[in-house]
């Protein structure tokens, strides 16, 4: 199950790329490690390249002394065939005469390669933070390194962000540039599903502030029919959106050092409405169905109706529409989603979130061409946001209560993010956390939270506490 994992988190920093490539124009070059390919892209209007040109205008004037900067990952930030180029990379092509390198890597290697290359002093320039699993520990075994000298979070530029920098300190220093807080998970659904069950619709509840964990509960427990398989909840990252309505990960950062959060009595009240809500049943059989999501397909149940909610991040549906299917047909409005329910009425709405950000490598040649990258992403987050929702429109086809919805998500999880570090500390965590994040809604043999935490906090603290040494 765990490689699935993987391999699922792999396609979603994937999918990230490629709706990411829903933002910007014109014909380029792409380079490889091993060779350099020329691709054409799809042309933006005038109206656009006007627009992009003018937020251009607000970026420091310079000459990059070398162009080029070199990315690692298992998935190529050059916009692929056929596709727009995203309006952060137009910049950076149009202002700097800049380009990437794309160091191809697999999401299994790319960390081992990563410290090979920075030991052989041949270190890539950056590297993807998004996945949340490569800070402290990237920092602590010296992959990366610092990004004040090169990235002013105190200026008019980055200010707007500065706030969720700040969640990735280590011994006083920034170590991610995020342009902004992403929603990591988002919950999807089929508005056709909830009119054929005569259900209240969840964007209807939320807009009301109406949008519980009750009226949550209520639904997936009324949707699930066990002899015809109809579930209330399908996919991999359902135990941890719903552990995070509580406003706590399991695994946090506070002052600098790692934290668990297993005693806080409103993640523990969370975690036993989860465990209450999957004794009916409510979720997906993945035990009896080998450790599967259903059809082995992300989104697979929603656009059959079989398949209440679906909690994913949105790089699930903003593909093209015959990319999204599974999740239903786009066009006849068959996908919706919101947050998360929020605990009650009175709660705060909390999200999971994800930063939308870069490391900057140990060892990396091109500081400079890469802080120049990341500036281009910072005007791109505040100057072209309606760029982004149009492409939205025509490429992944959504409507305008998706788009509204989307706006929603971002607002929110900026306003009340909330950052696990389960990934992010060691190997050795993330194992050990396994079942504890998803013990008390594991399909065969959940538990209550109270015997999970007197079975794995001794073990958890340990860890813990070798890495918070390690850290001073």
């Amino acid at each position: 199950m765990r490689n699935t994992k993987k391999i699922l988190a792999a396609m979603c920093a994937l999918s990230f790329c490629v709706s990411a490539a829903a933002c910007g124009s014109s014909s380029s070059s792409s380079s490889t490690d091993a060779a350099q390919t020329t691709v054409s892209n799809v042309e933006r209007e005038e109206s656009e390249k006007e627009v992009i040109e003018s937020a251009a205008s607000k970026l420091e004037e310079k000459e990059l002394a070398n162009k080029v900067v070199k990315f690692l990952s298992h998935w190529d930030i050059n916009p692929a065939e056929g596709t727009k180029v995203p309006a952060d990379i137009q910049m950076f092509r149009d202002k700097y005469k800049g380009e990437f390198k794309y160091i191809s890597s697999t999401w299994e290697t790319r960390y081992t390669d990563l410290a090979t290359a920075v030991v052989s002093n041949d270190a890539p320039d950056f590297f993807s933070a998004m996945d949340m699993d490569g800070f402290p520990k990237g920092a602590i075994k010296a992959m990366f390194q610092p990004i004040d000298d090169y990235i002013k979070l105190d200026s008019e530029l980055w200010a707007p962000a500065k706030t969720v920098n700040d969640n990735f300190i280590y011994n006083g220093k920034h170590y991610v540039a995020a342009i902004q807080a992403e929603p990591d998970i988002i919950c999807i659904y089929n508005p056709k599903t909830i009119e054929d069950k005569g259900y209240e619709d969840p964007a209807e509840l939320y807009y009301k502030g109406e949008w519980t964990w009750d009226k949550f509960a209520e639904m997936c427990i009324d949707f699930t029919d066990e002899d015809n398989d109809y579930r209330g909840l399908d996919g991999w990252w359902y135990a941890k959106a719903m552990g995070h309505i509580s406003g706590l990960p399991l695994i946090g950062m506070k002052d600098g050092k790692v934290v668990e959060n297993f005693d806080d009595p409103t993640v523990a009240k969370v975690q036993e409405k989860m465990y209450q809500l999957q004794l009916n049943h409510v979720c997906f059989d993945l035990a009896a169905n080998n450790w599967q999501i259903r059809n082995n397909t992300t989104g697979s149940g929603c656009g059959s109706g079989e398949t209440l909610f679906y909690p994913c991040g949105l790089w699930g549906i903003t593909g093209k529409p015959e990319d999204t299917v599974a999740f239903g047909h786009v066009e006849e409005g068959e996908i919706m989603f919101v947050p998360m329910p929020k605990l009650d009425k009175d709660s705060k709405h909390y999200v999971t979130a994800r930063d939308d950000g870069y490391f900057l490598c140990k060892g990396a040649q091109n500081p400079e061409g890469w802080a120049a990258y990341m500036n281009c992403r910072m005007v791109a987050k505040n100057d072209l946001a309606a760029v982004g929702e149009e492409d939205l429109r025509t490429i992944s086809k959504w409507n305008e209560d998706m788009i509204k919805m989307r706006a929603e998500c971002y607002k929110l999880v900026n306003e009340n993010p909330v950052f696990d570090f389960t990934g992010g500390v060691s190997d050795d965590m993330s194992n050990a956390m396994q079942n504890v994040t998803q013990g008390t809604v594991l399909t065969s043999g959940a538990q209550s939270w109270t015997q999970i935490v007197e079975a794995n906090k001794k073990s958890i603290d340990f860890i813990i506490d070798g890495i918070n040494q390690s850290m001073s």
